[in-house]
């Protein structure tokens, strides 16, 4: 270090230079825009949201004040393509720069279309876009939800379809933007709260009017991707673009050109059902009528047939041996019953004889000792107690 020859001019310090650089950045770049992907985006919690904006080639960070952020009112995440505008500054303290952003706004075409692709081909890898996991639209739904904007023609073009579709059926709209940096997020949240639902629908409808790419980009957006996929309702696709597809139509479980012909798709029309149910009650009437015509004249030939004439007559002499018979049974059990009644009267008759109450009842007494009856003189102890009875009572003596 000794032997060093000193500068013969001064030497700026750290502090010094860094100001240099922080006159020239922020000089030279205010008002400036600039396009790339999201990412690391994090919010502080004073409000203040910092991420980082980035290429192929190179990286710039960013910062949305507070106030700034609450006044564009965004909503932004990770991986999305856009444009920022705003100025260049230094941050002396870490020795770095970053973009003040106040601007935000949706990548443009090209940039859009090549993130489209790249999207595409990645959930196709991951068999996202699959018929196996397409479930299959409900027949018969009663109860849809529709996701789109709450003030959009789309709702009013649903409504009205259903309504003259199949007026039986309940909708069940939740308000989503459907373009804008905010878009994707609120469209994620309506998915979300209809699957997270215990009592939900039985088909949900997603979509918008139709509109240029970035006007329908939300539909693009892997997080809309893949919350229909995981959306246990069948989903029906309905961003209105009959030529191109958005990554939203493939994972679907249908799609749809327009929200019009999503309605189409869900549900029947209840006249064509109605004309149906007649039809088949017309043919059902003709198929009955004939099958009844038809076993008519079966039955017919059947009770003029050989064979039936012959089991009648055998019928019929049965019964005439049936009735022979009953007449002759008839006839024994009465011959029984009086030859039982005439021994029971003989049997009264007998019993009556030997009645030892007949005496009495036709005006005698008798005498009773030690309760027997004393039938003779001889039999008849003076000196014990005896009994007289007549019919009509008793009397004791002595």
């Amino acid at each position: 270090m000794t032997n060093q020859i000193p500068f013969s001019f001064d030497v700026p310090s750290v502090a010094e230079l860094t100001h240099k650089i922080k006159n020239v950045l922020e000089s030279n770049f205010r008002d400036i825009l600039v396009e790339g992907e999201l990412s690391n985006v994090n919010e502080s919690r004073n409000g203040h949201i910092y991420f980082t904006v980035k290429d192929d080639g190179a990286q710039l960070p960013c910062v949305i004040w507070r106030s700034t952020a609450q006044r564009l009112g965004v909503n932004i995440r990770e991986g999305q393509q856009v444009v920022l505008g705003g100025d260049i500054q230094v941050y002396a303290p870490h020795g770095r720069y970053q973009m003040i952003v106040t601007l935000v706004q949706q990548a443009g075409v090209g940039k859009l279309q090549q993130k489209f692709e790249e999207l595409k081909k990645k959930l196709q890898n991951e068999g996202l876009f699959d018929d196996a996991y397409k479930k299959p639209i409900p027949p018969f739904p009663m109860r849809i939800g529709v996701i789109t904007s709450s003030t959009g023609a789309a709702f009013q073009d649903i409504r009205s379809t259903f309504e003259q579709r199949w007026p039986v059926a309940e909708l069940y709209l939740h308000h989503a933007s459907v373009q804008g940096i905010n878009a994707a997020g609120e469209l994620e949240n309506a998915i979300s709260y209809f699957s997270s639902q215990e009592n939900s629908v039985e088909l949900l409808i997603i979509g918008r009017g139709g509109g240029s790419l970035e006007d329908l980009w939300p539909f693009n957006e892997e997080v809309v991707a893949r919350a229909i996929f995981n959306c246990p309702v069948p989903v029906i696709s309905a961003v209105g673009h009959e030529v191109d597809f958005s990554i939203s139509d493939f994972v679907a479980d249908a799609r749809a050109a327009t929200p019009t012909q999503a309605v189409i798709i869900a549900v029947p029309n209840i006249n064509e059902l109605r004309y149906q149910i007649e039809d088949y009650t017309n043919s059902l009437l003709s198929v009955l009528q004939q099958k009844i015509e038809r076993y008519k004249e079966y039955v017919h030939r059947l009770a003029h047939s050989h064979a039936l004439l012959v089991v009648q007559e055998r019928l019929k002499h049965q019964k005439n041996t049936i009735v022979s018979l009953q007449e002759r049974m008839s006839g024994r059990f009465q011959r029984m019953v009086l030859e039982k009644q005439a021994c029971i009267q003989q049997l009264h008759a007998a019993l009556e004889n030997v009645n030892p109450k007949a005496p009495l009842e036709r005006g005698f007494s008798r005498i009773i000792q030690k309760g027997k009856w004393i039938r003779e003189r001889k039999g008849f102890e003076p000196d014990i107690p005896a009994e007289i009875e007549w019919r009509d009572g008793k009397m004791n003596f002595p």
